[in-house]
C-alpha cells in the first residue's frame, strides 16, 4: 500500500480536475522542498508550469519548462507515483514539438491529463474532490 502525501494528491487535483497550473506549482513546490528536492517532483512541477506559460502566451518559457521537466522525468519508471508517467512524458513531448512549430502551425493551449494507475490514488483524488483543499493549508510563498 502506497502512502501519498496530501500535497501530491492536491497537485493531481489541480492538474486534472481544476486545470489550475499555478496552484499545481504552489503545492508541488511545497512538497518538493519538504521531500528533499526530488527531481521527480520538480519534473512534474515543471510540466504544469509549462502549460501555465503557454496559456499566458509565453511560448519560449513554456518550451523551457517543458524541456526541463522532461529531462528530469526521463530516468524514472513509466509507472512512478501511482501515475502513468510514460504517457505524460509522451504527451508532453508532443506538446513541446507543437510549441517548436507554433509560428508555422499555431494552436491554442490545451490541457494534459495525468492518468492514475493506482486505485488507492484514484480513491484519494475522489475524496479530495469531495473535500477540496483550502488554499491556506497548502502552499506559502
Amino acid at each position: 500500500m502506497a502512502d501519498y502525501d496530501r500535497l501530491y494528491v492536491a497537485y493531481l487535483y489541480y492538474f486534472n480536475e481544476l486545470r489550475d497550473y499555478f496552484e499545481c506549482h504552489e503545492v508541488m513546490e511545497e512538497l518538493w522542498l519538504e521531500e528533499g528536492r526530488s527531481p521527480l517532483y520538480q519534473g512534474l512541477l515543471q510540466i504544469a508550469v509549462g502549460l501555465y506559460h503557454h496559456a499566458n502566451g509565453n511560448v519560449s518559457g513554456s518550451i523551457k519548462l517543458f524541456s526541463a521537466g522532461l529531462d528530469k522525468l526521463a530516468p524514472y519508471p513509466k509507472d512512478s507515483l501511482g501515475i502513468d508517467l510514460g504517457r505524460l512524458i509522451e504527451e508532453s513531448n508532443i506538446y513541446v514539438s507543437k510549441l517548436h512549430r507554433i509560428k508555422e502551425e499555431p494552436f491554442a493551449p490545451y490541457d494534459l491529463t495525468i492518468h492514475l494507475i493506482d486505485p488507492e490514488l484514484r480513491d484519494l483524488l475522489v475524496e479530495m474532490k469531495q473535500h477540496p483543499p483550502q488554499h491556506e493549508e497548502e502552499g506559502h510563498d
